[in-house]
């Protein structure tokens, strides 16, 4: 009979945070059915201290509380290393905290893989190398193709690390990210550029297909993804 599914109950679409604070900005968004809420701060010293108000002017918005948030997603790095501990220790507290102390599900995102979803979107890039600046005269980089067919990325496995020089993209690949503007052409001079940063709302993009293949993980094996071992 139409109607019958789930015995009669009413079926709710999942509710998903999402925390992003690797790079100088930061960001939070939620996907509440249809619904996309989202906020931004720039400037890395003020992460910590934007990140909570953002999450609680979301859920206002969304008339919904963290009782209600099913999963949270977050930046898991490479990135700024306070940063991403930043949005690591917050979504673990309040994965830890919600559902009334019952607890979610964690999704840790990597960050390069949300810089080529976010150059997808905002200028249609389905083959790219990923790059942010790391600091120290290197940069983080990873190649990723999009998968039309399977709606995901396909990434390095491995993310390099190394001088600007290191990058060397496949030819008709583009450069996506934020070391354009301090490495200049030491970083592929002949290759295409976009500037792309790791956003929330790419996190929520991501997050279907990593939550089917299983990457959620509970709150307390919840990791930053590390590339360099010293600072």
């Amino acid at each position: 009979m139409a109607g019958s599914r789930s015995g009669g109950l009413k079926y709710r679409m999942p509710i998903i945070l999402a925390i992003e604070t690797s790079s100088e900005l930061a960001s939070c968004a939620l996907l509440s059915g249809a619904q996309l809420f989202s906020r931004e701060s720039s400037g890395v010293r003020t992460h910590s201290q934007a990140v909570l108000p953002m999450v609680q002017e979301l859920l206002l918005e969304a008339g919904a509380k963290l009782a209600d948030v099913d999963a949270i997603a977050f930046g898991a790095g490479p990135g700024s290393f306070t940063g991403v501990r930043t949005a690591c220790g917050v979504a673990q507290g309040l994965a830890f905290g919600a559902k009334g102390g019952q607890g979610v599900p964690v999704l840790p995102v990597d960050t390069l893989l949300a810089v080529a979803e976010e150059a997808r979107q905002q200028h249609g890039c389905t083959q790219v190398v990923a790059v942010l600046d790391a600091r120290m005269d290197e940069v983080y980089h990873a190649r990723c193709e999009w998968l039309p067919g399977e709606a995901r990325w396909q990434a390095d496995e491995d993310f390099g690390l190394g001088a600007p020089e290191s990058v060397q993209p496949p030819t008709g690949w583009t450069v996506a990210g934020n070391a354009r503007a301090p490495y200049g052409d030491r970083l592929a001079p002949a290759a295409s550029h976009v500037t792309a940063l790791p956003t929330a709302t790419a996190l929520l993009r991501l997050a279907p297909a990593l939550i089917a293949t299983g990457q959620a993980v509970a709150a307390d094996d919840a990791l930053p993804r590390y590339i360099r071992d010293k600072v």
